[in-house]
């Protein structure tokens, strides 16, 4: 009788927990971020307070929410640069129905959600219709909701921007909602900071249990072939870029109800801080490549820097330097990783 040894069938061999962590897409981000908060714990005091950690968190929260939502079209093979000027566009649509029409702040946040979702679909539309890139398709958005919110806000307020929500209907129940605070101890927290962490461990479990999430790395990393065994990768683009505009939308309804004024430039500039969010979590800019864990924890690594250079009393100006290097550190360390993964799967 002949003996198999089973110990040399490929089939039976177990990955090391070092091999099964590489291939994690967050990893990097995951170690950056302990050498962010080591060393910010390490030079200033007031990092480390309940006081701190309530700043830094609710720093990287409304920015964590978009870079969540960026990673999911980033791992499809697209780009949204209107994604900073929406959480503006929304938050006015939502001022301007409550305070100029009168319009109950809930039903106004409605409204918005709709309007959000339609700029979405028509992105997702005009890219894959077209085929023109999604760079320049948004670009297009950007340019015309930045003309818009200046045009429309100067048109019906003679300024800038759109203040009064707190004499709106609905504002207490609204805002106890989307921009109230809850205690741990003796701090206060934003609730932002629970919207954020939902949307995060939503966002990852459509990403890694659900059949609409395998769809997003086909339709990333080879949409032709996707095509070819049936992915209807037409509407998952579709539907990626309503994520990304209904993450607007929810970051200008926390804006909105927090600071209770909208401003006509809001949220301009931003759309390059979610994109270098999530390649710092781990995101391609191929496509096919992140996670959206990684997204969230690479906009946590924003928020540490920005409020511990303010902590250790240091220039601001040194935020973008360090902005720098960790973009070029991810990426190089993105691709290795993912070089790694696809020697592993093999």
């Amino acid at each position: 009788m002949t003996t198999v040894d089973v110990s040399t069938d490929e089939r039976l061999a177990r990955n090391s927990l070092v091999t099964r962590l590489v291939v994690r897409p967050e990893i990097g981000a995951l170690l950056g971020a302990i050498v962010v908060f080591l060393f910010f714990s390490i030079v200033t005091d007031k990092f480390l307070t309940m006081g701190g950690i309530a700043t830094w968190l609710d720093d990287s929260a409304t920015l964590g929410i978009m870079a969540v939502a960026v990673a999911l079209l980033m791992i499809g093979g697209e780009f949204d640069l209107s994604a900073g000027v929406m959480t503006g566009s929304t938050a006015l649509v939502t001022a301007m129905l409550a305070t100029k029409a009168g319009v109950n702040i809930w039903l106004a946040i409605l409204i918005s959600l709709v309007f959000a979702l339609g700029v979405g679909a028509l992105n997702g539309l005009l890219v894959v219709r077209t085929g023109l890139p999604s760079f320049i398709v948004t670009l297009g958005t950007f340019l015309a909701l930045q003309g818009l919110n200046l045009g429309i806000t100067r048109l019906v307020t003679n300024s800038v921007q759109v203040s009064g929500m707190r004499r709106a209907g609905g504002y207490e129940s609204s805002g106890f909602v989307f921009a109230s605070w809850f205690n741990i101890g003796d701090t206060a927290f934003r609730i932002s900071i629970i919207w954020w962490i939902a949307f995060a461990a939503l966002a990852a479990w459509v990403l890694l249990r659900t059949k609409f999430g395998n769809w997003i790395f086909a339709v990333g990393g080879a949409a032709p072939s996707a095509r070819a065994v049936g992915v209807p990768v037409a509407r998952t683009k579709i539907l990626l870029f309503m994520t990304t505009a209904a993450a607007g939308w929810l970051v200008g309804t926390i804006n909105i109800l927090r600071y209770t004024t909208a401003q006509a430039n809001e949220g301009i500039g931003l759309e390059f801080q979610y994109i270098i969010a999530a390649v710092i979590g781990g995101c391609l800019l191929t496509g096919g490549f992140g996670s959206a864990v990684g997204a969230a924890i690479g906009a946590l690594i924003f928020g540490m820097a920005r409020q511990g250079i303010v902590f250790a009393n240091w220039n601001s100006d040194w935020f973008m330097l360090f902005l720098g290097i960790m973009l070029l550190g991810a990426v190089l360390v993105n691709n290795t990783f993912r070089r790694r993964a696809e020697r592993v799967r093999r």
